[in-house]
Parts: structure tokens; C-alpha cells; sequence
């Protein structure tokens, strides 16, 4: 904001329209400076001679059986990205992505198999949660309730811009949504987690665990060989005494991996460091990797050994498989409309 009011000073302009124009681009989603009514004609000309609204356009929409509904996005430079809308009884929830592609290279997912092209800025973040709030009210007259970051890419490695998303969404003059409402995965980067820890982020922190074992994490997460299991309970216990908020544990049940008596009792341990809960995922096969789900018996009886140690477990059915919309599913194969 205060950036735009010192351009708008030098540009000869009074400092409260620069307010307007924030309002308009924030508050309002504004994509074209025609659009902004309350500013005059000679001044929304100067600004379409000036500068240039960057804004995500939905390239493509997939609809599942079950609702689902996953969107490929293309930005100004013409990489294209995937955000999902989630719909539930209960909520309507915005799966975003932070990066073109993805550096990390888990084995199990999609988006690990693509070369990370470059950061999301800020406002990209931003405008997947408009423009999949506007697909939540028009096509079930509900608005967003929640915000995952588990698309495309590793948001802890696009820390500074990430935040500043969040900060734009939560604020008054942006989405106005609550902290709480959001939820932020990483893959376990223990230094970033300690310095979410030092910021004292009031979102909701998840990481995707898959093994309590450091040799079966190292077969499947090559990023935990340099963020082993002990370093990651170090980070999070860190991540604990500054924010005071528990923090959720994704993990697959591979079939025959990760998935015996022996596993949970690795992971009910691990989750002793801080109040935690676990979600069970269901996986979702790709055509890069052989990994299968776990058989149901095998999951029941994982999820039933976590409950018997006291650990809060949730057992999470995917949604949009039918379309590669699920959890690590996401993955660029098409081209953009006007290659087509």
C-alpha cells in the first residue's frame, strides 16, 4: 500500500486514490482498470498506459463424479498451475499450489516428477482462492470455509511469498478469513519449521510424514535425508513452545511399505514429541510409481493401533481421483488454450 501511494504522489495523484485502486485489486479482484467506477476517466487511462494487472485466468475446468472440481490456471508468463475446489457438506475447501512444479522429488507424487520451474508470487496465491471461491458460489452457492496449501510445490521453499499470501487473505481489507481457516503442508524442512515457529504464524501447520522410519522416509522423501526424523521433531517441538498449535501428520498407508502393526507403533511414537493428530490418506496411484494403497483391513487395523496410543486419527477418503485431482495427483499434461 504504501509503495502504491508514493508511486501515485509522483505520478501527481492525490495519495487517497492510490487507497481506492488497493481496494479494487484486493478487497474487489478487480481485473480491468475499467472497472474501477469511483476513479475518473483521465486517471484509469493513465493507468492503463502505466501498468498492467497480472491476473490468474483459469485455463481449464475438470469436474468430477464426486463434485470435485480441479482447474489448471495459467499465469502472465504462461506456465500453467493446479488448484482444486473441494466440496463437502460440512465446508468448501481451496487446495492452492506455491510453485510452478515442484524441487523435491517424493516418489509417490505427481507434481515430484516435474522440474519446479519458478515461485508463485503472492498475489498468484491469492487469486486461485478468488477465482476458486467464485466456482464455489456459483456452482454450489457456497462460499470458501477453508484453504489448504498442498498443491504444486513446497510452500517452506517459497516462504517470504507464502506468508505474504496469507497475510493478504487474512487481512480486513483482503479475504478477511481467519488464520485457522488455513492450513499450510510441507514435506519437513526443519529450519523453515522453526522459523514459522519464530514468526508465530497463527495457521494451521501439516506435515507430510509417510514413515516414522528414517530409512523408509529416505526410500520415498530424498528431502529427509537432509531433514532426518529427529531433526524434524527438534523443528517442530521448536514450532510448539512459539505458537502453542498443534500440528497435523498426513501419511499414506502404502500397501506392504509403510503399512503393518510395526509402522504405527514407529508413528504413535513419533507422535509423542507435541500435541498432534494424523490423518490417513488414501493413496492415489500414478502412472510414474508401482506404490498401491493399502488394503481397508490394513488401514482399519493402522488406524485402530494409533487410537489405542492415544493418538487422534482420521481416516481421509480422496476426492476428484477420477479426474487426477486427488492428493499427489496434480500434474501439468495439457497446454494452454491458445496452444491448442
Amino acid at each position: 500500500m504504501d509503495a502504491l501511494t508514493a508511486r501515485f504522489t509522483e505520478m501527481g495523484e492525490k495519495g487517497y486514490r492510490a487507497k481506492q485502486v488497493y481496494e479494487w485489486l484486493w478487497q474487489k479482484s478487480c481485473i480491468s482498470f475499467e472497472e474501477m467506477s469511483n476513479i475518473s476517466k483521465e486517471l484509469r487511462k493513465k493507468l492503463q498506459d502505466n501498468f498492467i494487472i497480472n491476473n490468474v485466468k483459469i485455463n481449464n475446468s475438470q469436474f468430477s463424479a464426486d463434485k470435485t472440481i480441479k482447474n489448471s490456471f495459467i499465469l502472465y508468463d504462461a506456465h500453467l498451475i493446479e488448484g482444486v475446489l473441494i466440496p463437502a457438506p460440512d465446508r468448501m475447501t481451496a487446495c492452492v499450489s506455491s510453485q510452478v512444479g515442484c524441487s523435491l522429488t517424493c516418489k509417490f507424487c505427481a507434481t515430484g516428477y516435474m522440474e519446479r520451474k519458478r515461485n508463485l508470487n503472492p498475489d498468484e496465491i491469492y487469486d486461485q482462492v478468488v477465482l476458486i471461491d467464485q466456482q464455489a458460489r456459483q456452482n454450489y452457492d457456497q462460499p470458501l470455509t477453508n484453504i489448504v496449501y498442498m498443491g504444486m510445490g513446497e510452500p517452506l521453499l517459497n516462504y517470504a511469498n507464502v506468508l505474504k499470501s496469507v497475510e493478504r487473505i487474512t487481512s480486513e481489507d483482503g479475504l478477511n478469513m481467519s488464520p485457522k481457516r488455513i492450513t499450510v503442508s510441507t514435506a519437513g524442512i526443519a529450519k523453515m519449521i522453526k522459523k514459522l515457529g519464530d514468526d508465530q504464524v497463527k495457521f494451521n501447520l501439516a506435515l507430510s510424514l509417510h514413515a516414522a522410519n528414517d530409512k523408509k522416509r529416505n526410500e520415498i522423501m530424498p528431502i529427509n535425508e537432509q531433514n532426518s526424523l529427529v531433526a524434524l521433531a527438534e523443528a517442530l517441538k521448536y514450532y510448539f513452545s512459539k505458537t502453542k498449535n498443534p500440528v497435523t501428520y498426513e501419511y499414506i498407508v502404502f500397501n506392504d511399505f509403510n503399512d503393518d502393526i510395526h509402522d504405527a507403533m514407529e508413528l504413535a511414537k513419533f507422535c509423542r514429541h507435541i500435541p498432534c493428530k494424523v490423518n490417513i490418506i488414501e493413496y492415489n496411484p500414478i502412472s510414474f510409481a508401482s506404490y498401491q494403497n493399502a488394503g481397508e483391513d490394513k488401514i482399519e487395523a493402522f488406524a485402530a493401533h494409533l487410537r489405542s496410543q492415544g493418538v487422534i486419527t482420521n481416516i481421509r477418503r480422496s476426492r476428484g481421483k477420477d479426474i487426477d485431482a486427488a492428493c499427489g495427483q496434480l500434474a501439468i499434461k495439457e497446454k494452454t488454450k491458445a496452444e491448442v
